[in-house]
């Protein structure tokens, strides 16, 4: 790999292709602007003289073909992912680069492995969906705490996040994925993922500070439930939000697409159980649009520096070593326990 990569962002004008976009100038690596609107692009590009701007069409396969000319990888930030992910996958596919996308749909993720893993393998290119704060933190955070597990029992996960001020991309994905479900939810139990059409229920979480005990849902399932199974034995995935940031979903408060880190506060916990024995591993950090750019620009490093390339269709967490990369992460604005 060269010490200066370059690196498409296909989405790069929406909230989270911002804060990746410049997580990748942070690191000295080069970002291509790409996106379907190309009056938005140009927004962005006023911004960044010295990028280069390549509009794309998820319905032109020729101009995401053009899009990734000269890239080492690309990375899809454009939702809802349930109508980007394939032509971009298939545009990495052609191009020979890897793929990975920060998709928190839980159908995208699935069926990104299950319709990609074997070409991705043919190809001998690691397409890696959800590595984003939805299916990669997780990911990485249970991969840790397994450490020498060769399985588990059950994984509890739990979501504290003080509000939610959603993106208009998070809003128009929730909606697809509603649609697509027949407004049923989706929930992991004994090794597999179902439908359910009955409410999903309350109950309390006692966090660590500074959240403490909170009224939670129960069968908050994200991305986390494709990518853990995807690489690890797991029996039972149970996770939960609090419950005010959910009702903050349903308000007329949305985030626009600055790239600015807002003030919110998020906490993650993960539990591990094997029989008797409990591992444990807390997340804590500021902004969960923010935080996913370090965690799709690290797995992308890893990625194309490692000395045995992966293939496939690769979660975050199945990238060498999970516990190395939580610490790479960390900064003023994210902290990881590992207990």
């Amino acid at each position: 790999m060269t010490s200066n990569p370059t690196v498409t962002v296909f989405g790069a004008y929406g909230h989270t292709g911002r804060f990746v976009v410049a997580e990748l100038l942070r690191r000295g690596w080069t970002p291509v602007l790409s996106g379907r609107d190309a009056a938005k692009l140009a927004v962005l590009a006023a911004d960044h003289h010295d990028l280069e701007t390549r509009p794309a069409s998820i319905d032109d396969p020729a101009s995401l073909d053009r899009a990734l000319v000269g890239a080492a990888a690309v990375i899809n930030a454009a939702g809802p992912f349930a109508a980007t992910a394939t032509p971009v996958i298939d545009a990495a596919l052609r191009a020979g680069i890897p793929y990975l996308d920060v998709a928190a749909e839980v159908e995208v993720a699935l069926s990104t492995v299950d319709q990609y893993a074997k070409a991705a393998s043919e190809a001998g290119i690691a397409i890696v969906p959800a590595a984003a704060f939805y299916g990669g933190l997780v990911d990485l955070l249970v991969t840790a705490a397994m450490g020498d597990w060769p399985a588990a029992d059950e994984v509890s996960i739990a979501y504290a996040l003080d509000s939610w001020r959603p993106t208009h991309g998070t809003v128009a994905t929730g909606y697809v994925s509603d649609a697509r479900r027949d407004s049923k939810r989706l929930v992991f139990s004994k090794g597999r993922l179902e439908l359910r059409s009955d409410d999903p229920a309350t109950t309390e979480w006692t966090f660590p500070e500074p959240f403490g005990t909170q009224r939670v849902q129960a069968d908050f399932t994200t991305a986390d439930s494709v990518t853990l199974p995807h690489h690890l034995k797991v029996s039972e995935i149970s996770s939960h939000m609090t419950i005010a940031p959910l009702e903050d979903l349903t308000g007329t408060q949305l985030t626009e697409p600055t790239g600015v880190r807002s003030d919110q506060q998020f906490l993650v916990e993960v539990v591990v159980r094997s029989g008797d024995e409990r591992r444990r591993a807390v997340a804590r950090g500021q902004d969960i649009y923010a935080v996913t750019a370090p965690i799709v620009v690290e797995a992308t490093r890893r990625l194309l520096e490692s000395p045995v390339p992966l293939a496939g269709v690769v979660t975050v967490g199945a990238i060498p070593d999970a516990a190395d990369f939580l610490r790479s992460l960390s900064s003023e604005h994210f902290t990881v326990e590992l207990s």
